[in-house]
């Protein structure tokens, strides 16, 4: 709006404009980096699922699982059937039933066992 204040920005300074001149720059990108955000955007392979072999308890637990995992009513039932009838129910023929690793499954199978619960007559309570 003052007209000293538009003067002043349009005016050419010609000392400056000479030193300018001698003024070189030279821009460039950085190079491109790609960064380490783990592949956010990537599509990412398809995870393999199988259905779960559930018992009487399949209303509470997931329909399905990735391949090389169990649910837990899964893994609860495959140690009580090794427990019950381990002849049967071997580590080879755990690992084929529920698609997993032989070594994970003989750890399973070496590191859980389920426990009995037992009930005592009224009778004897009194005796424990």
């Amino acid at each position: 709006d003052r007209p000293e204040i538009q003067e002043e920005i349009y005016r050419k300074d010609d000392r400056f404009l000479t030193l300018l001149k001698d003024v070189y720059v030279e821009s460039r990108d950085p190079p491109v980096r790609v960064k380490d955000g783990g592949g956010e955007h990537l599509p990412c392979k398809q995870e393999e699922k199988r259905l779960t072999k559930l018992g009487h308890l399949g209303d509470l637990d997931v329909k399905k699982v990735p391949k090389g995992k169990i649910s837990i009513v899964e893994a609860l039932t495959l140690l009580n059937n090794h427990k019950l009838h381990p002849q049967t129910w071997t580590a080879e023929k755990i690992a084929v039933e529920y698609s997993l690793e032989l070594k994970e499954v003989n750890s399973l199978l070496e590191f859980f066992i389920p426990f009995t619960v037992q009930e005592f007559p009224k009778e004897t309570r009194k005796a424990i």
